[in-house]
């Protein structure tokens, strides 16, 4: 319907067709100049070290929540030409997009399912999903009575972490009912390390004999558990004494140590960052002492000073605890937030630093010049940890990839 047909003055014709054709060219439109650069060199570096470190066990490389915010399919894609062979993820979804994106290498669903809908589509498209109840079990039986083979599945046990996983005690029960389904396959049986960061192992140790403790079980009733894996990133950097407690473990599951973060500060190793969150500087404000700016006046000026406005918020990934605690590269030099971070925008004092409109600015994973502002500094500048940071880069940040 036209305007005009709606009672509107004619003169909005026109103006209704220009919206009309900016509408249909929208996705053209680059939108602000912030970006997540992300270095599949970088990743595929890590995973050599990841591969160097697990001494011959097979990789399973965790890219969940949207590969920690580095783009699942892309680096999927990077990893399988690195020679990965196994993916883990959390959801059925997410396995879902990678067999949408050509994955076709095994997946691990650490989340399991959750309804029959679920347990179709992963017998449908041959993912692996994890298996904590007997609940699951029914289902999955019932959604692969239509395929040609068995569904694998592994088992996850509860060693300790007590978020995801069958109790002990109720372990072997879990996998002799798998044992018994002729349309299930025990694929591998794992578990997850909750302290392996920390200096002192032992509650690692306890947990891998634990695990340990029920293969020993398996084999005295003649199951074959498959895969065995427990050791994540902390756990390989973490050194020999969690592999060698336990070394029926076949695989290690990778996760943040791919990206270039060290989960603990204390583990000496060199990984490449992947990701680099920059942007560029579209406005300068000159401000005055005293002189006070942003929501609430948080930030007041202890001196005359400008102020440089960055297109980039709390809901591209810069978390409002950074308010007046984080800094940005601006001119190869740390520059100071001032103020609140905002949804879409932070200001940053820079003084009489010869910045410009147009300026580059990154908040965490690069360089400029001698200085380098590491994913960890900036989390630990916002009170937080730099899987959080990672994760939480909006949609709205334009993704790069260099090869």
């Amino acid at each position: 319907m036209s305007n005009r047909a709606s009672g509107l003055p004619a003169a909005f014709d026109a103006l209704w067709i220009r919206c009309a054709g900016a509408r249909r060219g929208a996705s053209k439109v680059n939108g602000r100049p912030t970006t997540a650069t992300i270095d599949l060199r970088a990743i595929r570096t890590n995973f050599a070290e990841a591969r160097r470190l697990a001494e011959g066990r097979e990789l399973m490389a965790v890219v969940k929540a949207d590969a920690y915010g580095h783009g699942a399919t892309q680096v999927s894609r990077a990893l399988v030409e690195a020679g990965c062979r196994w993916f883990a993820v959390a959801s059925v979804a997410e396995g879902a997009e990678l067999r949408d994106a050509g994955i076709r290498e095994p997946i691990l669903i650490l989340g399991g399912v959750f309804d029959a809908g679920e347990s179709e589509a992963v017998a449908g498209l041959g993912l692996t999903p994890a298996v904590f109840h007997p609940g699951q079990v029914a289902l999955l039986a019932a959604a692969a009575r239509g395929l040609a083979q068995p569904l694998d599945v592994h088992v996850a046990v509860d060693t300790g972490m007590r978020r995801i996983g069958v109790p002990r005690e109720d372990a072997v029960a879990l996998l002799e009912a798998i044992d018994r389904e002729p349309m299930l396959h025990l694929g591998g049986v794992y578990s997850h390390l909750a302290r392996a960061e920390e200096p002192d192992l032992t509650p690692s140790l306890e947990q891998l004999r634990a695990l340990g403790e029920l293969l020993a079980q398996l084999r005295e009733r003649g199951l074959d558990p498959g895969l065995i894996h427990m050791v994540h990133s902390a756990g390989l950097l973490a050194g020999k004494a969690l592999i060698e407690v336990l070394p029926e473990q076949t695989a290690a599951r990778p996760g943040v140590m791919l990206y270039g973060v060290r989960p603990a500060p204390h583990f000496e190793v060199e990984l490449r960052p992947a990701m680099t969150l920059a942007t560029k500087v579209v406005q300068l404000h000159s401000v005055k002492a005293g002189d006070a700016a942003g929501y609430g006046a948080d930030f007041r000026a202890q001196r005359d000073t400008r102020l440089a406005t960055l297109p980039i918020g709390y809901d591209d990934g810069v978390p409002s605890s950074a308010s007046g605690r984080g800094c940005v590269l601006l001119g190869g030099r740390r520059m100071p937030i001032a103020g609140r971070v905002t949804m879409d925008f932070i200001t940053v004092d820079v003084g009489d630093a010869p910045i410009s409109i147009g300026a580059d600015a990154i908040l965490f994973g690069g360089a400029q010049g001698d200085e380098v502002l590491s994913v960890e500094e900036a989390a630990a500048a916002a009170q937080t940890f730099a899987y959080e940071l990672l994760v939480r880069v909006g949609k709205r940040v334009q993704r790069q990839f260099e090869n």
